[in-house]
């Protein structure tokens, strides 16, 4: 996901957080997790946390491994995801 995409998201689900809220708290969720990841892993390298530094580059990937996780549901039928629509 590049930064302009992010910043879409980001602007779409604050124009419906009053309609969709838990979409709102999930993405900050996983936004969260990235920012855990941009930092710890620089942070686990420096004290050889190996395992930590593993985890924490897995927490990279957080938001476009959730877009597509949505994005495959979406297709599928099993949910709708109306932010997706922002991404294109």
């Amino acid at each position: 996901m590049t930064l302009d995409q992010l910043q879409d998201l980001r602007h779409w689900h604050q124009r419906h957080a009053d309609d969709r809220p838990l979409e709102g708290h999930l993405w900050n969720l996983v936004l969260t997790l990235w920012m855990f990841g941009l930092v710890g892993v620089p942070t686990a390298w420096l004290l050889s946390w190996h395992v930590a530094a593993a985890s924490g580059l897995l927490l990279l990937f957080a938001p476009g491994a959730y877009v597509a996780l949505r994005s495959r549901l979406h297709r599928g039928g099993w949910l709708r995801c109306d932010w997706i629509t922002a991404l294109r």
